[in-house]
């Protein structure tokens, strides 16, 4: 099934950055963006516990969402431009998120506010099925680092990733990289020269 997003026919299974560039263009046409953040290299963009209210659309920079656990941080997520990042569980649950969201890199971005967003999703059916297809991005996103966590050899992690997010090779430094695949960064060297 095909349906018309703006001026684009766009399928359900079709680009992300698609249904990111529509997302923008609906927020825009509504003007619906409360505000724009500029984060320096290592500023938080949100910490845990704190309750998450926006949805951000990453315009320059790479950021990372990340748990800390027993004093180690675990990477969860990586955005770039042209990404929407967001506390996910705080976002859906309305409670304290557990995880950072911290600028690897300069970062600008632009944030809409949880309830805008929702009642522009709800606007329309349109609205309704881009909603959808953004959720079913991620669920597919979360579906695929679950199969990454389970994934015994590291070899095996590093291809399905590389596969699915080469841009995450070019953005992203190789300490994050390690973490998020569960593996030393020496492994990860490892890997990428054999």
């Amino acid at each position: 099934m095909k349906f018309m997003l703006g001026s684009k026919q766009i399928e359900p299974n079709g680009s992300a950055m698609d249904v990111i560039e529509e997302l923008k263009n609906q927020i825009n046409a509504q003007n619906l963006w409360a505000r724009e953040i500029r984060l320096k290299r290592n500023e938080y963009l949100i910490q845990a516990g704190a309750v998450e209210r926006y949805l951000y659309f990453v315009e320059e920079g790479t950021l990372r969402a990340f748990i800390e656990e027993g004093g180690e941080e675990q990477e969860i997520r990586f955005a770039y431009p042209g990404s929407v990042f967001t506390a996910l569980d705080s976002f859906f649950s309305g409670k304290p998120t557990r995880f950072n969201l911290q600028a690897i890199k300069q970062c600008k971005v632009h944030a809409v506010e949880k309830k805008a967003f929702n009642d522009l999703m709800a606007s329309s059916e349109e609205n309704t099925q881009l909603h959808m297809l953004m959720l079913q991005g991620f669920v597919v996103q979360q579906i695929e680092r679950e199969i990454d966590i389970l994934t015994a050899a590291p070899t095996e992690r590093y291809r399905r990733v590389l596969e699915r997010s080469p841009q995450l090779f070019q953005e992203i430094p190789n300490k994050y990289i390690a973490s998020y695949l569960r593996m030393t960064p020496e492994t990860l060297s490892r890997i990428k020269k054999s």
